[in-house]
């Protein structure tokens, strides 16, 4: 018999998907679920297919006898992780290393149960494992990405954005998924204040409880005062006095190709950048295979190891689980700290 916990229990429920069922997301979800002391002060419910767990276990080398629920809303009287399987797509069609329509309509149904379940308050985060976004518009996303997904399945309205995080540093951007000729439009005083606030309000929720914040200049040398671009004197400085006037001890601008020096070496814990390589090739270069993406501005923490589907070794037991277990504690922690704030606030 399971031993079972009282209804009213505390702890956070933790969603989490296998992500793209022809890449590597099964074998990590498995090696991450053969790490038991994870998993305690919170409910983990796993999602997804049987025949999908069953074959990442095989390519990871591990067994695992996941007690099954039917519905998130059952978790909480589980003290160890649980199984929620759901059929979405047959084994046939899927191969390795392939984008197919079929996997990627699998992804969104996983997705959609997660949302509603968020929704419902029956979970508290989702971590998942590599998604491949073509598959997913093969398979029916309408959206640029999962976070535009996300954001509209819970009618997300204020602002939201990528985070990138690598340890104690976290990284945000003004713009993202767009042609770089456009970033200089994406730059407004609005956007800047958001992205900072929402920093620095994501960053508590993840247990820091004072946020260090630094905003990037747009421009070479930061503008040299205006002779090589204006955005710092017209647009990022009046924005980083605004968020100084509400409260948030937001610093910059600065010198994009220094400043990551400062982060790196500790002066700070996140950084807002100005566009997505800005701030992605400095974090991935400090630590490719330690980065974990946070979905910001959503009524729920969700996050997922920073690399991709890695087709080239999907199947073949030699995933790095590092990124994975990042995500999940990241999810950990932040699920708590919300749990706790729903509870006040009944």
């Amino acid at each position: 018999m399971p031993d079972l916990k009282p209804v009213q229990d505390l702890k956070p429920v933790i969603a989490v998907i296998l992500g793209d069922p022809a890449g590597i997301g099964p074998e990590l979800i498995a090696k991450l679920f053969n790490e038991a002391d994870i998993f305690e002060g919170v409910h983990t419910v796993l999602l997804g297919d049987r025949w999908l767990w069953q074959e990442g276990q095989r390519v990871a080398g591990i067994d695992h006898q996941l007690p099954e629920i039917s519905e998130f809303s059952q978790a909480r009287q589980y003290s160890g992780p649980v199984f929620l399987p759901m059929d979405t797509v047959d084994q046939d069609a899927i191969h390795y290393a392939q984008e197919t329509a079929a996997g990627g309509a699998s992804v969104l149904a996983l997705l959609t149960r997660c949302m509603d379940a968020a929704l419902a308050n029956d979970i508290d985060a989702i971590c998942f494992a590599p998604l491949n976004k073509f598959s997913m518009k093969k398979g029916g996303l309408q959206y640029e990405d999962e976070l535009h997904f996300f954001a509209d399945h819970l009618k997300v309205t204020d602002y939201f954005c990528e985070f990138n995080t690598l340890g104690h540093l976290w990284t945000a951007r003004i713009s993202s998924h767009i042609p770089l000729k456009e970033a200089a439009t994406y730059i407004t005083e609005a956007r800047i204040i958001a992205a900072s606030r929402l920093m620095y309000d994501s960053l508590k929720l993840a247990g820091n409880p004072n946020p260090r914040i630094v905003v990037a200049a747009f421009n070479p040398h930061g503008g040299e005062g205006g002779t090589c671009g204006r955005e710092e004197i017209e647009v990022i400085t009046p924005a980083v006095k605004a968020c100084q006037a509400l409260g948030y001890p937001i610093q910059g601008p600065l010198p994009a190709d220094t400043l990551f020096i400062k982060a790196r070496d500790g002066e700070f814990d996140a950084v807002v950048t100005m566009y997505h390589d800005q701030g992605q090739i400095a974090i991935k270069l400090l630590g490719f295979m330690e980065g974990v993406t946070v979905q910001g501005g959503l009524p729920i923490p969700i996050t997922t190891p920073a690399h991709g589907t890695a087709f080239d070794i999907a199947g073949q037991g030699k995933a790095n689980v590092g990124p994975t277990r990042n995500a999940f504690l990241i999810a950990c922690r932040m699920g708590h700290n919300l749990r706790q704030q729903r509870i006040q606030h009944t």
